[in-house]
Parts: C-alpha cells; structure tokens; sequence
C-alpha cells in the first residue's frame, strides 16, 4: 500500500508527536492513499505555520504483514460506528481499545460542517449519516503506535510541480 503524509516539510522519520487539539482518529501519524488530498491538505498546513512549503510524503506499508501483526481498526464507510468513534476523539473522550492502525473515511472541511451541526445537537445521528451520504470522502489510516510505526518505509516526496 502506498501512504502520503501532507505537511510543510518532509518526513523521512515519522514520529509519535502529542498534538494540542483533538483529532478524528485520535492521537497518531495521519497518511492518506489519496495522493490529490495529501497535496491539498500540505498547502494547508505550510499557509496555516507559514513556514517551509508545501511537501509530500511517501510511504509504503506491507498491509499483509503490518495488519496480520498488529491490532487494526478499520471504517469501511461512515456508519454509527465511525460517527461515535470520530465524535469521542474529537471530544477527547474515548477510552476504548488501543490500536495500531486505524483506517477510515476523514472528516475533511466539508464533512467538518455537517459533523460540527452533529455535535451541536442541531442534526440527529441518523441526520448526519444521511448527509454524510452525499459528500465525497476521502480516507485517512493512522499509525497510532511505534509498533505500527515500524513497517511504514519511507521512499520520497511528491514532485514539486504537482503543488502549482
């Protein structure tokens, strides 16, 4: 499987890094299979620090290996299932199982709005997996673990010219 990480700077050497806010999938090293999202998200990241430019970077993980030897959480679409989960770690309250990796639909910008109606009480449950119907998403997989972060090998960065 091919990963990309999308920041302002490369990543040759993933690390575990404690973030300040609360994230979909909770505490980890976020990658994405979608090449076109991981450049997206990397000119949001260099315009947000305002430092350093737009970079991708690229992984590969041997899933057979890494997930028959690791413990693996995996949303298949948005379901109840992914909306309590996403709902918990964006709180900051999910204190269930711990996993290696965790892969599933990512709560982009435009799935943000129809979550943050969710968690303001003003769209039901059932309200929002409709809604979340309609949009495009994308996916993320996070290493969550050293563990997880052992089969992830790093192979380069996304040419320049595809962030013009």
């Amino acid at each position: 499987m091919i990963l990309y990480h999308g920041s302002n700077l490369a990543v040759s050497k993933p690390r575990l890094i404690r973030q300040n806010r609360f994230l979909d999938f909770g505490y980890g090293f976020y990658t994405t299979t979608n090449r076109a999202q991981a450049v997206s998200f990397a000119g949001k990241v260099a315009r947000r620090r305002k430092a350093g430019r737009p970079t991708v970077s690229i992984y590969e993980l041997d899933e057979i290996a890494a997930f028959s030897a690791c413990e693996v959480l995996q949303f298949d679409m948005p379901d109840e299932s992914w909306l309590d989960f996403v709902s918990d770690n964006r709180a900051g309250a999910y204190r269930g199982k711990s996993y290696d990796f965790i892969f599933g639909p990512v709560a982009d910008d435009d799935v943000y709005r129809t979550f943050a109606l969710y968690t303001a009480g003003l769209l039901t449950k059932t309200q929002t997996l409709e809604q979340l119907k309609i949009k495009k998403l994308y996916n993320q997989l996070v290493v969550a673990t050293e563990k997880g972060l052992s089969y992830l090998h790093f192979t380069g960065t996304v040419p320049e010219e595809e962030f013009v």
